[in-house]
């Protein structure tokens, strides 16, 4: 979910939903599920980053924690964020790793989108992608930096569109890199020394310390 924040400057991002645009876009996307669910994550940002300040880390965490349990597939994320040494785990350690996922994942937002300095994101379009997944495209836009393509897969996960992975720069997937982060420290040191790296990276995160941290 910033390895895009580092290239984003701390995703300190604003959204601005424009008119869908562009080849293969759906008819109506402004209305149909998998844009409503980026939009109204983007809302929520918005709303966080021009009150960050005030409320602070805790709070910005309170705000964001339902807005991004319910726009993100979590629990697949922390799957296949382990690759197939998600097979190897107990269903306890499963369990485990799916609240810590979780936990970081929000932690990471909550740090990183602190203040508005304005930035904004255009909404661009979205398209049919491979295995019955959409693609919602975006544009940030940020005041004397290089314009930043962002583009979110989703997947229909029972009946609601959920955020499965993000794109910076329309290539780079965040999953895939967690994937290649955690597998190799699971397999170098196992599951236990993986929580404690991101059980420290979440006291990092709420300290202050450790943002831009990938998503």
């Amino acid at each position: 979910m910033s390895t895009v924040i580092s290239s984003l400057k701390g995703w300190r991002c604003v959204v601005v939903v424009a008119s869908l645009l562009g080849a293969g876009t759906v008819a109506g996307a402004a209305d149909s599920g998998a844009a409503a669910v980026v939009s109204r994550l983007d809302d929520t940002l918005i709303e966080v980053m021009k009150d960050g300040q005030r409320l602070g880390y805790e709070g910005r965490l309170q705000r964001l924690q339902p807005v991004m349990q319910q726009a993100f597939a979590l629990d697949y994320m922390a799957e296949k964020s382990l690759g197939q040494r998600w097979n190897d785990l107990s269903e306890a350690d499963r369990a485990t790793w799916r609240r810590l996922f979780g936990e970081f994942t929000v932690a990471n937002y909550a740090a990183n989108f602190d203040r508005f300095t304005g930035q904004r994101f255009d909404m661009l379009g979205e398209e049919a992608s491979t295995n019955d997944t959409v693609l919602v495209k975006t544009k940030v836009i940020s005041p004397g930096t290089e314009d930043v393509p962002l583009t979110y897969r989703l997947q229909k996960i029972g009946r609601a569109w959920k955020i499965i992975d993000v794109f910076l720069k329309g290539t780079v997937s965040e999953l895939a890199l967690r994937r290649s982060d955690y597998s190799s420290v699971l397999a170098r040191d196992g599951f236990a020394a993986l929580t404690t790296v991101v059980r420290g990276k979440i006291t990092d995160l709420a300290a202050g310390r450790g943002k831009r941290e990938r998503p």
